[in-house]
């Protein structure tokens, strides 16, 4: 068991880091005391940079700082749409009250979501600097017709994966080969149906796969359910898988499976974002790297 799932024993990688920017380049805040329901724009740094997360500019940015693919998320508009936003509600960081699905895209266009950031509760720094940055789906994907993205369906809810599927089924195959879809298991669920063929996560997909990986892995048979997926595995529980690090890689390349690491637990979104954060890093680790300060990480990988 040993020898078949040591890293010393397998073939050597030769590639580079995969890294993924959580939300493009966004602020960065304070983790202490974090709850489900904080207001996280309320608590962010001092800015090091002029970006707002989820915005187009951002992703240029991530893309240009060394990104291989940007990490977004969607909300339903009033008018069918898909807008790139992450709260639940827009009380925290914008000038008006209520849901996404409250707003058309275009009146989503006239708020300013860079009112209610706080740095560190002094100043806020992007206040008047939001207004129209709120993009739609369609148009993040029309800006970057070649770059890979992860889609952050929000919910729980099966019709929003239904309504992404009708989405996405426009697209040319070889465009969604460049996207992955994340989310609630039931959203994931009804989009796998009707796109089979497109990569997807989300808790019952991960637990499915990593569990059989668990129980059949070590004799390096690869579950069905470990087949073009994606695997985000916390640093936390990644050294007590067979074969981690880079047999595991290997194993999971061989089944078109892409491993992302986040930092911690998993809880949070925590990433590596700092050359400190990196020294935890297996030596030479090739894998997946999940960020969110890929102007910091990206000049130590590449």
């Amino acid at each position: 068991m040993f020898l078949n799932n040591s890293s010393l024993f397998t073939k050597e990688r030769q590639t580079e880091p995969f890294l993924l920017a959580h939300r493009g380049l966004p602020q960065t805040f304070s983790m202490k005391g974090i709850e489900s329901d904080t207001c996280t724009a309320e608590r962010i740094y001092e800015p090091e940079h002029p970006y707002i997360e989820n915005t187009i500019p951002s992703m240029e940015a991530a893309f240009d700082a060394g990104a291989d693919m940007v990490e977004l998320d969607i909300k339903p508009t009033k008018d069918e749409q898909f807008a790139v936003f992450h709260d639940w509600t827009l009380d925290c960081r914008t000038n008006v009250k209520g849901m996404v699905a409250d707003y058309t895209l275009e009146e989503l266009k006239k708020i300013d979501i860079g009112y209610g950031y706080k740095d560190g509760g002094k100043t806020y720094p992007f206040r008047g600097l939001g207004i129209g940055l709120i993009p739609s789906l369609d148009e993040v994907l029309r800006q970057f017709p070649d770059r890979l993205f992860l889609i952050h369906i929000k919910s729980n809810d099966s019709k929003e994966g239904e309504q992404l599927a009708d989405f996405l089924s426009n697209l040319p195959a070889n465009r969604l080969e460049q996207l992955t879809v994340y989310g609630g298991d039931e959203p994931i669920a009804s989009l796998k149906d009707r796109l089979p063929k497109l990569r997807v996560m989300s808790i019952e997909t991960l637990k499915s796969c990593l569990l059989s990986y668990i129980g059949v892995g070590w004799t390096g048979v690869m579950p069905d359910e470990c087949r073009h997926t994606e695997v985000h595995i916390p640093e936390k529980y990644a050294p007590w898988i067979w074969g981690w690090p880079d047999k595991l890689l290997n194993r999971m390349d061989a089944v078109d499976t892409r491993v992302i690491l986040v930092a911690g637990n998993g809880n949070w979104s925590e990433g590596f974002d700092s050359e400190e954060d990196m020294k935890r890093l297996p030596t030479n680790y090739s894998g997946g790297i999940w960020t969110n300060r890929i102007d910091q990480i990206a000049p130590i990988v590449k």
